[in-house]
């Protein structure tokens, strides 16, 4: 049994900023508590509701696309030195925190995972934003949050979010591709 979000995404302790990294961790507590999960439900809660027959998890979703992001700015950064400007921790951050309001959007009937309430109005960027300031999460960490998925397209996207969006994209679409081609 999982002790702490740390324990189910060790990613988070790559955050070198611990004050961003307590934060991180404060908004994901505040997520399970909201949402009335426990750390143990995220083991068997699929990372998306769009796609039949989902076999990852949502925490290895969130670890599996910040272990992505992780590898492209290192690649970018050993590619182009200093021409790109990526900050790492908000990159970290922002990749851990992008689909936290999933808590809020998701709920749970016996077995199943459908939509909350919630969806009908707000989908998880919005609600994952509003956790996020609620602990004075970082306005370039909560940018990511906020733009990463379709909701952001209009916005123009920071470095770390056109990283994170392409990241979580290429993963949300390979769960797609495997759900119709087994």
């Amino acid at each position: 049994m999982p002790n702490s979000i740390a324990d189910l995404i060790p990613e988070i302790n790559q955050i070198q900023d611990e004050d961003l990294r307590g934060k991180v961790i404060a908004v994901w507590e505040d997520a399970l508590a909201e949402g009335g999960w426990q750390l143990d439900d995220l083991k068997t809660m699929p990372y998306t509701l769009l796609v039949d027959k989902v076999e990852i998890t949502f925490p290895e979703h969130v670890s599996v696309v910040c272990r992505l992001c992780i590898a492209m700015e290192e690649v970018l950064a050993d590619a182009y030195g200093e021409r790109y400007s990526i900050d790492k921790d908000v990159l970290i951050a922002g990749a851990l925190l992008a689909d936290v309001g999933k808590l809020l959007e998701f709920s749970r009937e016996g077995e199943k995972f459908v939509w909350a309430s919630t969806y009908k109005y707000l989908r998880h960027p919005f609600t994952g934003v509003a956790l996020c300031y609620k602990h004075q999460i970082p306005e370039t960490v909560m940018h990511i949050v906020a733009t990463h998925s379709w909701e952001g397209d209009k916005f123009t996207r920071r470095p770390e979010s056109i990283i994170f969006h392409h990241a979580d994209f290429t993963d949300f679409d390979l769960t797609k591709y495997a759900s119709k081609h087994p």
